[in-house]
């Protein structure tokens, strides 16, 4: 996704979306989704919503589990270059680092799992990045596996170094 004013995005790796990949059952959904990732190498690190702002991570990969509700997001920052993407209970969204999201509307019961790989700084950024900040973004390890279905999963294959 090319970049958008302040936004970096990541122009050499795809956002991956998996529509109903997680079956919905039980009263802890969310618990199914931290057990997927951890298993897959991504623990997860919080059960919250998405902000409704404008933000990405620069240092990080991230995956966010939709365990309920349903939600209207921005990937890539405002339009022309940011898309709107309905999700709800069940999907699951790998953002590459630097891919900005941002919560349009929510319904009251949204709730996500967000996951990264291991030993990724997690901080978030709201402000363009310096050249050699931009340059180290582009540089952030790939994961071993992809946080839905493992080492021989969509994003071990779409992911490539350039």
């Amino acid at each position: 996704m090319p970049s958008n004013d302040w936004i970096p995005n990541n122009p050499r790796l795809p956002v991956l979306v998996y529509r109903r990949a997680v079956p919905i059952i039980g009263s802890d959904p969310a618990a199914r989704f931290e057990q997927l990732f951890s298993q897959n190498g991504w623990p997860p690190h919080w059960r919250d919503g998405v902000y409704d702002f404008h933000h990405f991570h620069p240092s990080t990969h991230e995956v966010l589990g939709f365990a309920r509700g349903r939600a209207r997001v921005i990937l890539g920052g405002p339009p022309p270059v940011g898309r709107e993407v309905e999700v709800e209970a069940g999907d699951v969204v790998v953002l590459p680092a630097g891919t900005a999201h941002c919560r349009i509307e929510a319904s009251s019961d949204f709730l996500v799992v967000g996951a990264y790989p291991p030993n990724q700084d997690t901080a978030i950024s709201r402000e363009a990045l310096s050249e050699a900040e931009h340059e180290a973004m582009l540089a952030v390890d790939f994961p071993e596996s992809d946080p839905l279905t493992g080492a021989g999963g969509p994003l071990t294959r779409l992911w490539k170094t350039p």
